[in-house]
């Protein structure tokens, strides 16, 4: 019987490796780290007691994946948890504006948008099976709903600045908008940066934003929890350094790794052409991150940010545009946009009874070794006066210090690549998952659909070398 193995237990490898055992094939998956999961790890990295995110925080596509949707991970201890509203979003005025999960009341929510924004969203949120399974699909599959993915496709490769004008008249909209662009990490000037965006906002009005209780940890435990009820096994601190480990002879080799660790480990194996691709692979711009113990929650000016487990900083479109601009091409902003996770609101298990977690990141350029701390807490106490005296200790990690503690977060890229044009129909190369050597294929989030704790990418890597069997 041919043996598989997976290099990386983050999700998109277990998700790999849990395809492989459930068609009845042993399992070996190999970690570098002593703790599994990749970027979905929770440890406590400030205070014992505080348990934060290493990487991921809240899991809209984690919720929203067909193929974890698929499996029995409640079995295993996942649990989703929501906040009131998914996501909000502070103005300058005091005001927040809020994404919420009810198309009816996000319409009343944005008032003379709130049309505008339900013909945005309405396509993609009713045909939500159809259109996620389409949209996370290999891109060059024949789609289940042409029209609906042509619709998309008009939409995403506009810059997301002209879709927010175009679309909206009000700047609570737009805003809104705006910090949901920006997980893309393009430029609002650039085709496909209003994708993630779409995608994400039509999300919350689905599945919602939610965080597993517990910590991000869980999904991973979850995964391995079932694959060993498959009798697979998950190897820990055990680094592949060279391909000659696998036997790729013997089985499949399926890598959740990032193309700088793949030609690390194949080096010669690998056929010129595809080495090259590899070699050209461009990876996208860097975050900043820090995570925060806190004597209290954050001190929102804004009452409905304690509504909402996500908060987005960054003011107005046109604020957040020049942030994710300068990301783009080498600078740092002076007022870059803040993703905060606040989960401690909703899940009490994060930290001791009457303390706070907090999760926070901006995005910079690549490699970058700016201090980004002070920018940040700026940002904050703009919209939440006091929030330092809130603070008992706090972790930062430049890029360089978050690619030490997972090699596949290169220069800081947490997206596995930037989502350029070229980048998204060739990811890393034309075979997408196969990489030409014979039973070695690669199953990160370096292949389509991308970024993101979905597990979609080792789903397909698996089924093709299950085809290819």
């Amino acid at each position: 019987m041919k043996r598989v193995c997976v290099v990386g237990s983050g999700p998109n490898g277990l998700a790999a490796a849990v395809v492989m055992a459930r068609a009845g094939l042993p399992v070996e998956v190999y970690e570098a780290e002593p703790i599994p999961g990749g970027a979905a790890r929770t440890m406590e990295l400030t205070e014992p007691g505080f348990r934060h995110d290493f990487g991921s925080a809240v899991h809209p596509m984690g919720a929203g994946s067909p193929f974890f949707s698929s499996l029995p991970l409640a079995e295993f201890g996942l649990q989703w948890v929501h906040g009131t509203s998914p996501l909000a979003h502070p103005l300058d005025d005091g005001t927040a504006v809020t994404l919420e999960h009810s198309l009816r009341d996000q319409e009343a929510q944005l008032g003379e948008d709130g049309v505008a924004w339900r013909e945005l969203m309405e396509p993609i949120a009713t045909q939500w099976l159809d259109f996620i399974v389409d949209a996370m699909g290999p891109p060059t599959r024949i789609p289940r709903r042409p029209l609906l993915m042509a619709s998309f496709a008009r939409k995403a490769m506009q810059p997301a600045n002209a879709l927010a004008r175009r679309t909206f008249r009000g700047q609570r909209a737009r805003a809104l908008f705006a910090g949901l662009a920006a997980h893309s990490t393009l430029s609002f000037d650039e085709p496909l940066s209003p994708a993630v965006g779409l995608v994400l906002g039509a999300a919350a009005h689905v599945v919602g934003w939610p965080v597993p209780r517990g910590g991000s940890q869980a999904i991973t435990n979850a995964l391995i929890g079932y694959l060993e009820k498959l009798n697979g096994r998950v190897q820990t601190s055990h680094r592949i350094a060279s391909l000659d480990e696998t036997d790729p002879e013997n089985g499949p080799v399926l890598c959740d790794l990032t193309p700088r660790q793949l030609l690390m480990i194949a080096g010669e194996r690998l056929q010129k052409t595809y080495r090259k691709a590899l070699q050209e692979f461009r990876y996208g711009p860097g975050v900043f991150k820090i995570d925060y113990a806190l004597s209290a929650p954050i001190p929102w000016t804004a009452r409905e940010c304690y509504r909402a487990i996500t908060v987005h900083l960054g003011g107005t479109l046109e604020e957040i545009a020049r942030s994710e601009f300068a990301a783009r091409h080498g600078a740092v902003a002076e007022k870059p946009f803040v993703l905060v996770a606040q989960p401690s609101l909703f899940d009490p298990t994060r930290a001791p009874e009457g303390k706070h977690v907090a999760w926070m990141y901006c995005h910079l350029p690549h490699g970058s070794t700016e201090d980004m701390t002070n920018r940040i807490e700026a940002q904050v106490e703009r919209f939440a006066p006091g929030f330092k005296d809130c603070v008992l200790a706090r972790r930062t990690w430049s890029p360089a210090q978050l690619e030490a503690m997972d090699a596949n977060l290169v220069g800081g890229d947490i997206g596995g690549g930037e989502l350029s044009m070229r980048q998204f129909f060739f990811r890393p190369a034309l075979g997408n998952y196969y990489t030409g050597t014979r039973n070695l294929y690669l199953c990160s989030s370096s292949t389509p659909p991308g970024g993101g704790v979905h597990g979609m990418c080792g789903y397909h890597a698996a089924r093709m070398a299950l085809r290819r069997l």
